[in-house]
């Protein structure tokens, strides 16, 4: 049987692969709760790597949040992403981990990127500076992974998931990214009858948005036929712009008033969308419709309203 640990098991992400791994008979999962080991404290680190000796990991522990989040608190988006990766993947290798995969973020790319952007266009520009510390963070732990197999040979791969929802997602009004904050502002709106809801920024920028049970199908595809060290981008192809976003979401939670835009909020990068042919090239591309997923993400949001992050 192999054991993998799934670190960051209570997020989005995380919660997500546990879904996916619980349908192999052949897997044991593994995990650790952050009021025991915490993924900052190298120490503590150790020694449970060194007691459970995971045959994989699957990285998917982070600080995130939007771009309130990111610019409320750059040192902890900083040092926090930067402690937990650098711990757990030299722990991984030092303990025997036969295969790694790190989930980076496509923040990563540089605002001004051709679209769709190319894995290639890593590091050829300057960044968002919206989410500068959480993308710099993710830079050095592709580069991390990528020294351990040039150095050791270790077998660490690195993905780049395009902006992700489904069910678990953070609904907090200000910490929240930018679906599920549009979702949760929809469906107070609708409950308040109320005429007009107004949205940051123009509007106008586009993004592009994975269902997190496809990312976590994506995972294990890639953790079972991928060992390079070239980065993957994981996405869908397709994007829309954020106010085509809000009237979806407003369709799907029942708000019938206004979508007005606030020009004098930032936008973030302009376009945000991911070239995924050398995904499609190793076998794997999205099955969930983003109408289909946003039903199911509202469905859960209601099923779920005493609980969620909000």
């Amino acid at each position: 049987m192999t054991r993998v640990f799934v670190a960051g098991h209570r997020g989005l992400v995380g919660s997500a692969l546990i879904r996916r791994l619980q349908s192999d008979q052949s897997v044991q999962i593994l995990t650790i709760n952050r009021g025991s080991v915490d993924l900052r404290d190298g120490a503590a680190v150790e020694q449970w790597f060194a007691r459970e000796t995971p045959d994989q990991v699957y990285f998917a522990a982070a600080k995130v949040g939007g771009i309130h989040a990111n610019a409320s608190y750059p040192a902890e988006f900083l040092h926090d992403n930067l402690s937990m990766q650098n711990h757990v993947i030299d722990a991984a290798y030092r303990h025997g981990a036969s295969k790694f995969l790190f989930l980076g973020s496509s923040c990563i790319y540089p605002k001004f990127a051709p679209q769709p952007i190319h894995e290639s266009a890593l590091l050829t520009g300057p960044l968002e500076p919206t989410n500068e510390w959480y993308a710099i963070a993710k830079i050095a732990g592709i580069k991390m992974c990528q020294a351990y197999r040039v150095q050791y040979g270790f077998d660490a791969i690195s993905l780049m998931p395009t902006n992700l929802y489904g069910p678990g997602d953070n609904f907090h009004p200000e910490n929240s990214h930018v679906l599920p904050a549009l979702m949760r502002r929809l469906h107070l709106a609708a409950q308040a009858n109320d005429l007009t809801v107004t949205i940051w920024g123009t509007g106008t920028p586009r993004r592009e948005f994975l269902h997190v049970d496809d990312l976590a199908d994506a995972c294990v595809h890639l953790m079972r036929n991928y060992s390079g060290g070239d980065i993957v981008n994981v996405g869908v192809g397709e994007d829309l712009s954020i106010l085509e976003l809000a009237r979806k979401v407003a369709s799907v939670v029942g708000y019938r008033g206004q979508i007005q835009t606030d020009p004098s909020k930032p936008d973030g990068t302009p376009r945000k969308l991911l070239d995924v042919s050398r995904l499609h090239q190793l076998g794997w591309r999205a099955r969930i419709d983003l109408d289909a997923g946003l039903a199911s993400t509202y469905d859960w949001f209601l099923k779920n309203s005493g609980q969620i992050r909000q």
